[in-house]
């Protein structure tokens, strides 16, 4: 049967249906038409065709949608290629875009997250009736807030985070009233959150984080009833106090306000916060005690952070009937008192900081026995007690931090058995007795600080900490010999031994390290330094050793030694001479020929440069020749390409190749374990090399009569020595700048730091560079900043 004959069977029965239901007649639905029984065949192929033809206006007034809503976007890497009517990939298909199959395809999700894209975000797209999720975050959108999109009524996530959203949050924001997921974070959002924001009573997710917004914070949230997620933090601008009904949010699970300027205390309200598992009110201004009963209230914490604020009071008892806490910062407050024996029910226990406030009393043993605990920070404040040998049970414990305390006890053996520390550090305590001999040997421990404690014995041979960097035992009553096995921790960096009674010679080896800082002052030493450990060092940290002589020191080695005169030489000695004046000079003749050659094969190649992260036994020659694209990873960018390569001796190093005028080469240790932001911290510490050379004038490695060392070791040397701090300034600059030079040596030390944690991030980086131009001083307090740079960390 023709077309036309299924149109005239779909038209006559739909024409005998309405007839029916106009005329009222219930019957009419049960009966069949007329024109049904003449062609039933016909009458169903219709119904298909109909079905057909409507689902194909649908797909296409889709698509013709999103092609309009790409029309406003600039897509600079082409990432929404595949979005085309020219394509055959069906538009459900199109990169970002889902759809859900109903009566028929409709589309519900569009997320084009991290696709560098830039431009206007149109209305248009709110024409997709079905549409749920709008992702655009991590993009460069440069607009304010787009109230359009609250013509978008099905839309209930809308994610717009870290963008160049500006402008204020105005009074429409209401708008968004169907709104259940509204991510605004991370833009440069101003102004005051304004009352209206109350409106949005359907939000589980409510994200201002890192934006502008300043003034007070209005008591609206206690609105937002279905609310699981709010962030106001690192909104500097905000003076306000929290909003105590806050407290209301049954549903809250993640309240995140750190960094934000509010003061005040800690609202009684919160305890009534029954589902909180994150709780982060750092970087505040708050005062007053903790609420009392907040600890045993919220007992599904599972991170619980009020640290850098002004708090007082006693420890929050109770805490740990939260059985899941995983993290409990408290640090930096004037919080006193004992920490109560409750802590032991803190059993997942992971990070446990509580450093600097006036805490006081035992520390409790059962916290170093946590069997998931990591890092356990508390210097700073006037514990007692003893380090317990039941630490060995901490199988996976990283850090330790309790410098500054009264703690009184041997080291114990059990210290050694713990495999993943990386950091010991308990100076300016009452520790005594000998060091145990496996106190080294956790195969990732990078820094120990022991000083000022009253310790006693023989320093023990330290063989298996090979990624030790830092190592300080000063100012203790250490007798014996420096261990010879330390010549032999390829990345040890700082080394002070000042304050014992050691005896002996300075093991030669230590002149193969890269020291920063090498100080054996007032010990009992003898014996010849080599020079290259005395070269760039200031004499204070060789002095109090009599016994100590060398060039540039006091004691000459040669002093009591007769001299020779040439009157006296032998037949034998002149013969001796004339043979090794002849081979001088065919060596000469030689190394020329050679010279000429190399420097033909080096113009031809490049010259390279380079800056080792820490002591590699490995050559230019061969980081150059294994750089190739097997070994590459990534395709680099402005920051450099990195390589891993693998050594002979079957370790693995990362080069880093970077865009300076002349090629550069950096090299890290690619298994130095406790790093855990590699990537970022390597491309900090190459940048802090550039801009030392740019602050000294001096090349990162460069060569000098009897000494050569790269320039951050070179400038660390140099202000170790009174007023080296102005010596390494480049004398070229007129003193006029001096001001922003040391403040940009300051920057360039921290980017350099020999501990990867201890570095900036590039944006912490690029806002204290920009913050030198309005700084009117340089105090003294700064300079001795600068100094601090030279000593272990």
């Amino acid at each position: 049967m023709p077309f036309k004959s299924h149109s005239h069977c779909l038209t006559g029965s739909l024409h005998w249906y309405i007839e029916k239901i106009e005329k009222n007649r219930p019957q009419a639905l049960s009966q069949s038409p007329p024109m049904a029984k003449l062609c039933p065949f016909s009458f169903l192929l219709s119904l298909l065709c109909f079905t057909f033809f409507t689902t194909i206006s649908v797909s296409t007034d889709e698509a013709d949608i999103l092609l309009s809503f790409k029309a406003s976007i600039d897509d600079s890497k082409n990432s929404l290629s595949s979005w085309s009517n020219t394509s055959s990939i069906h538009h459900c298909n199109w990169t970002g875009v889902t759809c859900i199959s109903a009566s028929s395809l409709t589309v519900t999700s569009i997320n084009l997250q991290s696709l560098n894209l830039s431009g206007e975000i149109s209305s248009s797209v709110c024409k997709l009736s079905g549409l749920t999720n709008l992702n655009l975050a991590d993009n460069l959108f440069n607009q304010p807030i787009p109230l359009h999109l609250s013509q978008c009524t099905s839309l209930e996530n809308l994610n717009l985070s870290n963008n160049l959203i500006w402008g204020t949050i105005p009074d429409q924001i209401s708008q968004f009233g169907s709104m259940k997921v509204l991510d605004l974070s991370r833009n440069h959002i101003e102004g005051k959150i304004p009352d209206s924001i109350g409106s949005l009573v359907n939000l589980q997710i409510f994200n201002l984080g890192s934006n502008l917004l300043s003034g007070s914070v209005p008591s609206v949230f206690g609105n937002f009833s279905e609310l699981v997620v709010l962030d106001l933090s690192q909104n500097v601008y905000l003076v306000s106090e929290i909003p105590t009904d806050i407290g209301k949010l049954e549903k809250l699970e993640q309240l995140f306000l750190q960094g934000s300027g509010f003061h005040g205390q800690i609202p009684g309200s919160f305890v009534g916060l029954q589902s909180l598992s994150l709780l982060d009110l750092s970087q505040n201004n708050l005062t007053g005690e903790v609420p009392r009963t907040l600890g045993s209230s919220l007992k599904k914490l599972v991170s619980f952070d009020v640290s850098l604020n002004k708090l007082s009071g006693s420890f929050p008892d109770g805490i740990c009937n939260a059985k899941g806490l995983t993290n409990l910062s408290l640090h930096k407050n004037f919080f006193n008192g004992s920490i109560p024996t409750s802590i032991s029910n803190c059993l997942n226990l992971e990070r446990f900081q509580v450093q600097d406030n006036v805490f006081s009393g035992d520390f409790p043993d059962k916290i170093w026995s946590f069997p998931k605990i990591k890092l356990i920070r508390a210097e700073n404040n006037r514990f007692s007690g003893e380090l317990p040998d039941s630490i060995s049970m901490a199988a996976q414990l990283e850090q330790v931090q309790i410098d500054n305390n009264s703690f009184t006890s041997k080291i114990p053996q059990g210290l050694g058995l713990v495999k993943s520390l990386y950091r010991f550090s308990a100076s300016v305590n009452g520790f005594y007795g000998e060091l145990p001999t496996n106190f080294c040997d956790s195969p990732v421990l990078s820094i120990i600080n022991l000083s000022q404690n009253s310790l006693s014995g023989h320093i023990p041979e330290l063989k298996k900490c090979r990624k030790l960097v830092s190592l300080s035992l000063a100012d203790n009553s250490l007798t014996g010999e420096i261990p010879p096995s330390l010549a032999e921790l390829p990345v040890l960096t700082y080394l002070d031994l000042s304050d014992n009674n050691l005896t002996g010679p300075i093991p030669r080896g230590l002149q193969n390290l890269k020291l920063a800082l090498f100080n054996v002052s007032f010990n009992r030493l003898s014996g010849e330094v080599p020079y290259s450990l005395i070269a760039g060092l200031p004499a204070s940290f060789l002095q109090g050793n009599p016994g100590l002589c060398g060039r540039g020191l006091p004691n000459s080695c040669h002093d009591d030694q007769p001299k020779h005169h040439s009157a006296g030489l032998t037949t034998l000695t002149c013969a001796m001479i004339s043979i090794a004046f002849a081979l001088g000079t065919l060596m000469v003749a030689a190394g020329f020929f050679v010279f000429r050659r190399y420097s033909k094969q080096k113009s031809q190649a490049g010259v390279w440069r380079s800056v080792f992260f820490y002591p590699l036994r490995v050559t230019e020659h061969d980081l150059v020749s294994g750089m190739d694209e097997k070994s590459a990873v990534g395709n680099g960018g402005p920051f450099g390409r990195v390589y891993i390569l693998s050594l002979p001796s079957g370790e693995l190093i990362a080069v880093k190749k970077l865009p300076l005028p002349h090629n550069a080469i950096t090299c890290h240790d690619f298994e130095y374990g406790y790093s855990k932001k590699a990537t970022e911290q390597m491309d900090v510490y190459s940048f802090g090399v550039v801009l030392l050379e740019l602050i000294t004038g001096r090349q990162a490695e460069k060569a000098e009569p009897e000494e050569s060392l790269d320039i951050v070791k070179w400038v660390r040397r140099k202000i170790n020595i009174t007023n080296g701090v102005f010596q390494v300034l480049d004398p070229r600059i007129p003193n006029s700048f001096q001001q922003e030079m040391l403040g940009a040596l300051e920057i360039a030390l921290r980017c350099t730091s020999v501990m990867p944690e201890k570095r900036p991030s590039m944006f912490e980086v690029v806002k204290a560079l920009q913050s030198l131009s309005s700084r009117t001083g340089f105090s003294n307090m700064e300079l001795s900043t600068l100094e601090e740079h030279s000593l272990p960390v």
